[in-house]
């Protein structure tokens, strides 16, 4: 699987129709995320099933992305992904995850996340095990995708995931260390919060001490996000780290963390004082 060296279109109607068919019938991965957003769902899940002899598998699986209550490309991906494991558990289908991470398209890699997401057969370390692939996959898309599908999994047993995913931020893949900060940030973007982390966040000092000078851009923009997600409800436990780090860390990547990381503070700061000097 190639990184995409073509250049996406900025709008859906600029995406050219050899293209867009292209994407739909899974030949090219998508180039940006306007061409994720712009493929038939619907299509692409029929033509990658024909094309492996499933077809079986199509109706059903239709039948629930067509009951979902909210009719996004999100929970149509997230649905299709969790058809795509009931119709290979219930076939004894051990072959169709293979199938699906291996697949030419980004998008039908992604499902390959949600299967492994849906399998509550799967311990922890097996979960992980499972979707460290995809983790490190060589498309955004995937990436972003492998954390969302399994960070309820994470939830559900914070203190061991932690324990885990110390390894790997060790790891020599910026991929798998990026995932490790990314799925575990308090907040994070479009998905659950962890309560716990809110409100001590130290719990993954573990995660975030091997981070602090990370030499990929990648990681420390995940880092200092995860710190600025912390800044809002643990305020001080943030200004402390970074004042530590500092002292401990004269690095320009540590510097950069610390700034990113204190950008919502230092704007409540400025916005404080403009207030009082009013």
């Amino acid at each position: 699987m190639k990184n995409i060296t073509r250049k996406g279109a900025r709008t859906t109607k600029d995406i050219p129709m050899e293209i867009l068919e292209k994407l739909n019938c899974g030949e090219i991965e998508t180039a940006n995320i306007v061409e994720w957003f712009a493929i038939d769902r619907r299509k692409l899940l029929s033509v990658v099933l024909l094309q492996n002899n499933r077809e079986i598998y199509l109706e059903p699986i239709l039948k629930h992305v067509n009951q979902l209550k909210k009719q996004t490309s999100n929970t149509i991906s997230e649905a299709i992904g969790e058809g795509l494991f009931l119709q290979s558990d219930k076939h004894c289908d051990k072959e169709c995850l293979k199938i699906i991470a291996n697949h030419s398209s980004d998008l039908v890699r992604s499902w390959g996340c949600f299967m492994v997401g849906k399998n509550n057969s799967l311990s922890l370390s097996q979960m992980f095990k499972e979707i460290e692939d995809f983790a490190k996959d060589s498309h955004f898309n995937v990436r972003e995708e492998a954390w969302v599908a399994v960070r309820h999994l994470v939830i559900s047993d914070l203190y061991e995931s932690i324990g885990i995913l110390s390894e790997w931020v060790l790891d020599e893949n910026e991929y798998i260390r990026r995932f490790a900060s990314e799925i575990t940030r308090p907040r994070g973007v479009w998905c659950k919060h962890i309560e716990a982390l809110k409100t001590n966040p130290e719990l993954a000092l573990s995660i975030l001490e091997p981070l602090k000078s990370d030499k990929s851009k990648y990681v420390r923009d995940s880092v200092a996000n995860w710190l600025n997600d912390a800044s809002k409800t643990q305020p001080d436990f943030v200004r402390n780290l970074c004042e530590r780090w500092e002292e401990e860390s004269n690095t320009d990547e540590t510097r950069y963390i610390i700034k990113k990381a204190l950008r919502t503070l230092r704007k409540s700061s400025l916005h404080r004082s403009k207030f009082m000097l009013q």
